[in-house]
């Protein structure tokens, strides 16, 4: 019987990559998304990463299998031309069906509920030391606790953004929108946005917000042709002052990561006063508010200006333990330029993410993201399960000959810092030098 399907190549489907033509092929079929973008919950950025190409994975990865109903609306009609699926990726979609199938993405268990316990306990605690204390040791311990405080706002804002924590999704919203608006001063609009276009592209340089620092940090020499960034849209220029920020980087690492909130509450603000598409809008404001209300408010408490700016400082730095663990994860693995490609998606997940090798009492430090790699390829997977489903993911590295990689919390850091480092040094050593400002040649020179 002649086959009655109709076929277009990979070559004309690379075609349609564009916002007003966006197609995608899932499992050998090809689908029209461009209406849908708007209205993707994960937003349309993810959708523009793998626009023109075969997504199957990423999208067992991040849908569950209700889902698949809904995609008959948007069939083109056509199949994918000599569409084959890889042995690796075969076995990840099995893997993805069994766990599924064992009930483990619905299997939560009290994380979410032992962490906001948490949070409210470090919080009390938090506002005891400041109102209800005269002792200055009990104020800076207050600050140190602060910042403590917004890792767990962190981490559960994140594991929310992935899956819902609570019982509903009005719930869930709630939650986040309270630990990380209100209570912490990050828009879970605005991680949302950072977050999925991150692990859609993982550890691409140009794709992949999260390697994008310029400029004080980069992590690789490809960096120095000031590539475009396809996710803020503008081009990252390594100009004289770039390279010297870079030149140091190893050494200014932890100091900056200290006050990187800052910028997290810059990226907030300037997503939600932006022209982009943003989800409940006034009510990520709204929340933002509330916090510029309290936390100023709060440290106005304190009985005198060395106490209120090292209580700033203190909750700054302890929180800027969480910005060096999300470093940790990627910086010093492998890294490309380039849209994901759909074909090897799930191998590029194992590339370009770290483990970090602790005994279970120490999960609560780490928040999940101590599984990177079973985070990356189950993102909807609860933060309870990571641990039990280990050996059947380093299974699967194995058989396939992917990378595993772990290392120990120290450990990472020093590859982190040896990453940083060897871009430094090459920054340093380029053969056609950028024009040096005053302070480079100062600092440089000999004799």
């Amino acid at each position: 019987m002649a086959d009655t399907k109709k076929y277009i190549s990979k070559e004309e489907l690379k075609t349609h990559n564009t916002v007003g033509d966006l197609w995608i092929s899932i499992q050998g079929k090809v689908y029209d998304v461009t209406d849908w973008g708007i209205r993707h919950p994960g937003g349309i950025t993810p959708l523009l990463s793998l626009a023109g190409k075969e997504a199957t994975d990423a999208f067992v990865a991040y849908h569950p299998g209700v889902v698949w109903n809904l995609l008959d609306e948007f069939f083109t009609g056509f199949h994918l031309k000599d569409y084959s699926v890889s042995e690796a990726s075969r076995d990840y979609r099995k893997l993805v069906y069994e766990f599924s199938k064992m009930g483990f993405f619905e299997k939560k268990g009290h994380v979410g509920f032992v962490t906001l316990c948490a949070m409210a306990v470090m919080f009390s605690a938090c506002i005891y030391g400041v109102l209800g204390c005269d002792s200055t040791w009990a104020h800076l311990g207050s600050g140190a606790l602060m910042g403590l405080f917004w890792i767990q706002s962190g981490w559960i804002g994140h594991d929310s953004g992935h899956y819902e924590v609570m019982m509903n999704k009005g719930l869930n919203r709630f939650v986040q929108v309270l630990s990380g608006n209100c209570l912490a001063g990050i828009s879970i609009a605005w991680w949302k946005w950072n977050h999925n276009a991150h692990h859609i592209a993982c550890n691409s340089l140009d794709f992949d917000p999260d390697l994008q620092h310029m400029p004080f940090f980069v992590v690789s020499s490809k960096f120095f042709s000031s590539i475009t960034s396809r996710f803020y849209e503008r081009k990252m220029n390594f100009d004289h002052l770039s390279r010297f920020l870079v030149s140091y980087q190893h050494l200014t690492f932890y100091p900056v990561m200290c006050f990187a909130r800052i910028n997290l509450f810059a990226q907030s603000w300037l997503l939600l006063l932006s022209k982009r598409t943003v989800p409940n809008r006034v009510q990520e404001i709204l929340g933002l508010l509330v916090f510029w209300i309290w936390y100023p408010f709060f440290v106005s408490c304190l009985p005198n200006w060395w106490e209120r700016l090292m209580f700033v400082v203190l909750s700054f730095c302890f929180t800027g333990i969480q910005h060096v663990q999300f470093c940790l994860n990627h910086f010093s693995s492998t890294v490309y330029v380039g849209p994901p490609n759909g074909d090897d998606w799930f191998e590029k997940q194992t590339h370009g993410t770290l483990c970090i090798s602790c005994s279970s009492w120490m999960d609560w430090f780490h928040g999940g993201l101590q599984f990177q790699v079973e985070h990356h390829l189950f993102p909807r997977l609860p933060r309870s399960q990571l641990r039990k489903i280990s050996p059947f993911v380093q299974e699967l590295c194995k058989k396939h000959n992917l990378p595993y990689n772990c290392a120990s919390f120290w450990k990472a850091n020093v590859m982190t810092l040896a990453t940083l480092r060897a871009a430094a040094l090459q920054a340093r050593d380029l053969s056609n030098p950028i024009p040096k400002n005053l302070v480079w040649e100062a600092m440089n020179t000999h004799g």
